[in-house]
């Protein structure tokens, strides 16, 4: 899968370890940054993720400190359906009912381990589609 992620000055350790994951699981991976841990304006590295999701990748990967506001950025874009996920059942959801296509992270509240966790089961669950599919298409 080809994956684009970014990221703001709370979430800048999160991301390369999470690039460095989803590079062994043989993925594609563009890193749009941010590359420093100076503070830095989170809804820039949001367009960037969500602009290269619409037109090509299979997913984005978000991580801010709360993860709201690059959620809140990214969900702008017409076609982008960015979920904030903190455990693996809103994490299912996000994908078996919303189809979501950028997954956000809220690195100030959960362990890299566990916002590796939860980039797994966003990767492998499936949009279940039916009745979900008509609602999607009205977002």
């Amino acid at each position: 899968m080809k994956i684009t992620i970014g990221c703001d000055h709370a979430g800048i350790e999160y991301k390369s370890k999470i690039v460095e994951f989803l590079e062994k699981e043989n993925h594609k991976v563009l890193d749009v940054g941010t590359f420093t841990k100076e503070s830095v304006d989170y809804p820039e590295y949001a367009h960037l993720v969500s602009e290269e999701v619409l037109t090509g990748a299979d997913f984005g990967v978000l991580i801010c400190g709360s993860g709201n506001g690059v959620s809140m950025a990214a969900n702008k874009h017409q076609g982008i359906r960015a979920a904030l996920c903190w455990n693996e059942e809103i994490t299912k959801l996000a994908r078996q009912h919303n189809n979501a296509n950028i997954i956000s992270i809220p690195a100030r509240f959960l362990s890299l381990e566990k916002s590796i966790e939860l980039i797994k089961i966003f990767l492998i669950e499936k949009f279940e589609g039916g009745r979900h599919q008509r609602r999607v298409e009205k977002i």
